[in-house]
């Protein structure tokens, strides 16, 4: 066997894949993590093992033995131990670990539990490497549910913008398939950085939900917020009003664009007034915005009037965003960031298909948002909070 300290780790690798083909996958990534992770920790300490240096910082401390479920079968690692009150485990094991372990527990809920279709008993059987008993199921979800459920009620402070939306999966409960509503919360803070402040699942949309789930925000230290922006979720708008009375509040121009088409009366028009609602949202500023409204409310009354009617109503709730600095303006003029986390859920999330009940799919969630939102901390600024352009009114 290669010891971990031969130079020729790489080639000992592709000889495996060479001679083994993929059968070898899994010894391959095993021998490549022994020298990631011991590399790692060299550079932790700043010192090869057994050299001296004064820049050494602590010493290390032989390897323990740790079996890890991969996409390519169980392996058996030597994970580097140190002493001296160093602080180090592998980036290797740590990064993507809450996620991972989300994804196999939610569908191994289902395979254990009975109700997995032969796809999504492969599926598990492929990640995990091995079949898993309800008992280790149970075990694992247990000490993840608490990390994670730490982070959902982690303190908050002052967040200028919130951005809140909502998306569904199936779930089975009762026996049944329903859609359970997923509702999230992100926050763009002084420093101009995203940031998930939390996630809530319920079988609805209702009232009573998006209040609770508003509510815990605030109670988690929350404030400040100076604008929401959000589409016409059912239930929002008076939970909104309930927990946040008096800030103003964007709807979402993208899903006004998409909501009129349901009041457009001939297919050939659609365009035409996709075009026409995307230059009343062009608008450089309130009052040209409102005079082209106007323009073509006027034109649309006779050969569209509900059309008209409803233009009329509803694209003013897409005006609030001129209030804002204008660099701050396209991109809160929408809900598109929060979007784009729901597309990278639906690409995480369909491998599941179905959850078995409600804590599965919110203990995926929370560790995909949890990684989103880690990833966002370290990313550059996203909006720059340091602009004064006086409001429009």
């Amino acid at each position: 066997m290669t010891h971990p300290n031969n130079p020729d780790l790489l080639n000992t690798v592709l000889q495996l894949l060479t001679t083994q083909g993929t059968s070898s996958l899994a010894e391959g990534l095993r021998l490549l993590l022994n020298e990631a992770m011991r590399q790692e920790r060299s550079a932790v300490l700043q010192a090869q093992p057994y050299e001296r240096s004064e820049e050494r910082l602590g010493h290390a401390n032989g390897f323990k033995p740790k079996s890890l479920a991969t996409r390519v079968g169980q392996i058996d690692l030597r994970v580097p131990q140190v002493r001296n009150g160093v602080d180090f485990y592998p980036s290797a094991l740590e990064k993507g670990v809450r996620s991972e372990q989300a994804l196999l527990l939610a569908m191994a809920e289902m395979y254990v539990q009975g109700v997995s279709t032969r796809k999504v008993s492969k599926i598990v059987e492929e990640l995990c490497g091995h079949q898993v008993s309800s008992t280790q199921v149970s075990a694992c979800a247990a000490k993840l549910d608490v990390e994670l459920q730490l982070w959902r009620e982690r303190p908050l402070g002052a967040f200028s913008y919130l951005v809140v939306d909502a998306r569904y999966e199936k779930v089975r409960h009762g026996g049944i398939l329903v859609d359970c509503a997923t509702l999230i919360a992100m926050g763009i803070g002084p420093d101009g950085k995203r940031t998930i402040l939390g996630v809530s699942v319920a079988l609805s949309e209702a009232e009573a939900h998006w209040r609770t789930f508003l509510t815990s925000l605030v109670e988690r230290g929350l404030h400040a917020v100076k604008f929401i922006v959000s589409d016409a979720h059912p239930g929002l708008a008076a939970a909104r009003r309930a927990v946040f009375p008096s800030v103003p509040w964007q709807r979402c121009q993208f899903h006004l664009q998409q909501n009129a088409q349901a009041h457009v009366p001939r297919l050939d028009l659609r365009s035409v007034v996709a075009a026409d609602i995307r230059s009343i949202f062009n608008c450089s500023d309130l009052e040209s915005a409102q005079a082209r409204l106007k323009e073509r409310v006027a034109f649309y009354s006779k050969p569209a009037p509900k059309l008209a009617e409803w233009m009329e109503q509803n694209l003013p709730e897409g005006f609030i965003v001129y209030g804002l600095p204008e660099a701050h303006r396209r991109r809160l003029r929408t809900s598109n960031a929060i979007e784009r986390v729901n597309q990278e859920l639906k690409r995480r999330t369909r491998v599941a298909s179905l959850f078995p009940n409600e804590a599965s799919l919110l203990r995926l969630v929370t560790a995909l948002l949890c990684e989103i939102s880690n990833e966002w901390a370290t990313s550059k600024v996203y909006l720059n909070m340091n602009l004064t352009d006086p409001p429009q009114t």
